[in-house]
């Protein structure tokens, strides 16, 4: 438990609730009420054992904070997750209801577990040991079957490594799903492309002997597929959106549409994973505290690659 003044309430609640949920408890000294409540707050942080932390404000000597979140009544209970508020409760409450109210919106401990595996395995794939960062991903995706961050990074990882039966498996349930999401749909596409390239007809082909067919007829559709098809299972992923445009300028309905349906699975691909959830932009909470310093974002180079991509497509479909 935490007292939170105006002077840290950036660090111990907006930028702590950006990797542990905050629970902050707005209250007074001579608050009948805040004094039942708060030793249940208190009882609870322990029991969850870090799942949640709890701060408490003062609304008497902290009236910025306490007009900036609206609070109109105490005790009142607001939680907040990414550094932004997202449920709250008024008035004094049985420990089964705080619990209710907690659990509503807390990462189970499977969750937490295969949180922490996944940021170890992200550790490790930096540091470049691969093999480490699979079984860290395998023990996240145990941990909680349905975290479908760790089951795509793990899948993805496996199709890197080679292990396409385990991950041909392990994407199998994914795609039973009605709709399928798309970055599961990538990577069938792209485990479906490598088994091309390695059993279809065109597996002894080389890249010269692709564009010897193709010039002979620009519209020779099915080679221009199958090089692209071959370019994406190798890596080869602007060399591929390029083959694959080609097909959709001249028929953007060929094969149902499928050309269009590979570029879209290597965009997916090679959109950088989201960043863990961040304060609103504007720098305020939602009650318009002013927390955090305007910080220049400069664009990742690969996303840059993907909206150039993006656009291109855009530009040929409209």
């Amino acid at each position: 438990m935490i007292d939170v003044t105006i002077q840290n309430f950036e660090t111990e609640v907006i930028a702590a609730s950006m990797n542990t949920p905050i629970l902050i408890d707005f209250w007074a000294p001579w608050c009948g009420p805040c004094k039942s409540l708060g030793p249940i707050l208190e009882q609870l942080e322990v029991d969850y054992q870090g799942r949640f932390t709890l701060v408490k404000i003062d609304s008497d000597q902290e009236q910025q904070l306490a007009q900036a979140f609206g609070i109109r009544s105490i005790p009142t209970c607001i939680l907040m997750m990414g550094g932004k508020p997202v449920d709250g409760f008024m008035g004094a409450q049985t420990a089964t209801q705080v619990r209710t109210f907690l659990d509503k919106h807390l990462p189970s401990e499977g969750e937490l577990v295969a949180e922490a595996e996944a940021d170890a395995a992200k550790e490790l794939l930096q540091a470049g040991d691969t093999e480490a960062a699979l079984a860290r991903l395998a023990d996240a995706l145990a941990a909680d079957p349905g975290n479908d961050d760790a089951r795509y990074d793990y899948i993805k990882l496996l199709i890197e490594l080679g292990g396409l039966e385990e991950a041909e498996a392990t994407l199998a349930p994914k795609l039973t799903e009605i709709p399928r999401k798309l970055r599961f749909e990538a990577l069938s596409q792209w485990l479906n492309a490598i088994q091309f390239a390695a059993t279809g007809p065109y597996a002894s082909w080389t890249i010269e002997q692709f564009d010897e067919k193709i010039a002979l007829n620009k519209r020779d559709f099915d080679t221009r597929f199958a090089k692209a098809r071959l370019l994406m299972a190798v890596g080869e992923w602007t060399a591929a959106m390029d083959e694959l445009l080609e097909i959709i300028m001249r028929d953007k309905k060929w094969a149902d549409e499928a050309p269009r349906k590979a570029f879209v699975a290597i965009l997916e691909l090679l959109t950088p994973p989201k960043p863990k959830a961040a304060a609103q932009a504007s720098g305020k909470t939602a009650g318009g505290i002013e927390v955090l310093g305007k910080a220049q974002v400069e664009e990742d180079p690969q996303a840059a690659l993907v909206s150039k991509y993006r656009r291109q497509l855009s530009m040929v479909l409209n």
